[in-house]
This record gives structure tokens, sequence and C-alpha cells, in this order.
């Protein structure tokens, strides 16, 4: 079942990003970046705002190539109660870098909090900036103890996802985790319009913000009628989507 991750910034965006239907409350800062990490005492309000059915993520950041300092924030970042540590692959510059950050992260994690799942999020445009390249991040991830693997942009210029990988290209990433025991996740400036081929691609979770946004991504607030509306189009298209829990829900 695909689930519909909704990532919100402040706490009085939880209520309509469950109401709508999100899957997934995902908690970012994205005035320090793509996925910029809030602050310890914000992401505990939005856990405890958040029906306890429904999976919290967070955001550590686009990280520097700093293993132990990632591995302490990803730590913090556990014991804020979530379900899901996502760190940005952005200051390794090759595979092996990559898979000595991750793995001091899903170490950290794993011996602290064993039921929290650490996600490696990768670029679509890393070539734009020397990060590691989308098609060898699955198996570093497997290989440094992680759960699952995202594909986001760290441009948020107005281009997407779509603009730096093609369908053959995302297919292969979805089919690679899934053949590693991976979630796999896709994000990056995602549209409504994006629906049908979301659908083709059957990621486990779609990861958006600006498209469920009354404003701009960084001062706006997420809608429930848009998050509604974008679970509505990806079952219309054809993904046999999860259902969230009600809002309020225990």
């Amino acid at each position: 079942m695909m689930r519909l991750l909704v990532s919100v910034a402040r706490e009085e965006e939880v209520a309509p990003a469950v109401s709508g239907g999100a899957d997934i409350v995902d908690v970012k800062n994205p005035a320090e970046g793509g996925l910029g990490a809030a602050e310890p005492g914000r992401i505990g309000r939005i856990r405890a705002l958040t029906p306890a059915a429904v999976p919290v993520s967070v955001a550590i950041g686009d990280a520097p190539m700093l293993p132990g300092t990632m591995a302490l924030a990803a730590l913090g970042a556990a014991g804020c109660g979530v379900q899901y540590v996502k760190v940005g692959l952005f200051g390794p510059r090759d595979a092996a870098q990559a898979e000595r950050l991750l793995a001091a992260v899903s170490l950290a994690v794993r011996e602290s909090h064993p039921r929290t799942r650490v996600i490696a999020a990768g670029y679509a445009d890393a070539r734009a900036f020397g990060a590691v390249e989308p098609e060898a991040l699955p198996a570093l991830a497997a290989r440094a103890g992680a759960h699952g693997c995202m594909l986001d942009t760290l441009a948020k210029d107005g281009r997407c996802l779509f603009d730096f990988l093609d369908v053959a290209g995302l297919t292969a990433f979805v089919r690679q985790c899934r053949s590693l025991g991976l979630e796999s996740a896709l994000a990056g400036s995602l549209r409504l319009a994006h629906a049908p081929r979301l659908c083709e691609l059957a990621p486990d979770i779609v990861g958006v913000r600006s498209a469920v946004c009354a404003g701009d991504r960084t001062n706006g607030r997420v809608s429930a009628r848009a998050v509604a509306g974008l679970r509505e189009a990806l079952t219309g298209a054809g993904a046999p989507v999860a259902r969230a829990a009600p809002c309020g829900a225990p």
C-alpha cells in the first residue's frame, strides 16, 4: 500500500495534515534546507499532537560528512518518540563516504531505539553538486543497516523529481529497494499532476509539502483540502493508498 507523507513545519499544520489523510507526518524546517532539522521541542510537540496511530518522521538535515555529529543528531531525533529518522546524504562525495555516515547514524539509532527506522535520503539532482548518485543509494543503504531510501531534490527552484530522473531510472530505484528489503520513498516538489506517474512507479511512500501548502513551502500552511485532493488523485489514478487514521484517533 502506497502511503502519503506530508511534511509539516509547525504545530498548527498537524491537524490539517492528518484530517486530510496523511499516513505519515514528517517534521522538517524548510528554512534550513530541503531536509532541514526542526528543534527538539517542536518535534516533541508535533509527536504529541499527532494521533498515536499515525507515524511521525523527522529530517535531521542535509548532512555534512560528519558521521559522529550526524549520529548524535539522529540519536536526539529518535529520542523524541518518532518512527522514522531521515538523513540527507549531502556531504558524502562517494558511496563509501555515504555508507560510513549512514552506518554511524543507523548504529546510534539501533542501539538506543531499535524500533525507529532510518531512511537514507539521496538527491535526484546529486550530479549538480557532487553528491552520491541515486543509482548507488539502495545498495549502500542496505549495507549500512538503514531501513529505506528516499529520493528528494536539493534544488527548490520550480523543478521537480521528474526533471532530473526519468521513469525508467525511478522504476529501477523502486525495484532495487524492494529487492533489498528496503522501503522506497519518492519526493522532490511533486504535484497533483504527477499522480498517474507515481502510481505507475508504486513506491512505498510519496512525500510532499509544496503540493499541499497554501503559500510557499517555507512560510505556507498545510491545507487539509489539498491533502485530501492529492490522496483522491492517487487513488483515482489507480494507487492502492493506505487509509490514514482519523484526526484524534488514539
